[in-house]
């Protein structure tokens, strides 16, 4: 079933040298750029993909945006986890349809929003108010504002504790997520999953000194790097620039407390 723009969603336009530049669809509206305006009234009411023209004869491409395409185009209050981090990130964390998901470090919004589309219910602690208002309006504005039905956030420090138990999942995008090994293995279930985005090894580190020490194990933290390929005709190649170190993933599992620290390891 086709879906026509409509006024008040975003759209991804494309021009003819591969630049994208994201919009919010409003009925009068105009994009502009140094190839002339484009007005939003010939988008509206069209099909995803339509090729359009401004004014000056500019080609441009429109199509609705993907996760990862919102994410490196939204408005941001602090450093996003990169798309190529967020797929890894979900399947390390296990995430499904209903989990009870502890999230802190909302940032920008972009982990909640992947973790909102794959079905957790999300309880957000964030220590900044103004990230915590623009993560929630980066979800409505991507997910819709029903969205936030399953996204409760609250203006607090996880390092002082975690109020909810029986959960699923916590994940931390934090640069001492040690500090949280603590309280995490009182809020979660058995089995729960624990995992921690940080930006670099000694941080990773001082994490893992932590998890041996404590209730969890099965840790382990990966990085993932992302190359892409020029692919034209006859001309095959790696390209000449790729996405290296953005962060390192460490994930681990709550296990039972009869468990000394050595089987867990």
């Amino acid at each position: 079933m086709s879906r026509r723009f409509a006024p008040g969603e975003r759209v991804l336009l494309l021009d003819a040298k591969g630049r994208r530049y994201l919009v919010t669809l409003a009925a009068g509206a105009e994009f502009h750029t140094h190839s002339g305006p484009l007005t939003h009234d010939e988008l509206i009411g069209q099909e995803e993909g339509v090729l359009v023209r401004s004014a000056r004869g500019a080609r441009y491409t429109a199509v609705r945006p993907t996760l990862a395409e919102v994410v490196l185009k939204m408005p941001r209050g602090a450093q996003v986890i990169y798309p190529k981090d967020l797929g890894p990130l979900l399947i390390m964390a296990d995430v499904f349809p209903g989990a009870q998901v502890l999230e802190s470090g909302l940032g920008s919004g972009a982990l909640s929003m992947a973790l909102l589309r794959a079905g957790a219910e999300i309880t957000g602690y964030e220590v900044r108010a103004d990230f915590a208002a623009r993560a929630q309006a980066n979800v409505a504005a991507f997910l819709g504002s029903g969205a936030l039905e399953h996204y409760q956030v609250e203006i607090r420090d996880v390092y002082e504790g975690i109020d909810q138990t029986g959960l699923d999942r916590v994940v931390l995008d934090l640069p001492e997520p040690w500090r949280v090994v603590g309280p995490a293995e009182k809020a979660l279930r058995p089995g729960g999953i624990l995992v921690s985005y940080l930006p670099t090894i000694g941080q990773v580190t001082a994490l893992r000194e932590t998890i041996d020490r404590s209730a969890f194990g099965m840790a382990e933290t990966v990085e993932v790097l992302q190359r892409g390929w020029h692919v034209e005709g006859q001309s095959v190649r790696p390209d000449h620039r790729m996405v290296a170190h953005t962060g390192f993933l460490t994930s681990a599992r709550l296990l039972a407390p009869t468990l000394d620290s050595g089987d867990r390891r």
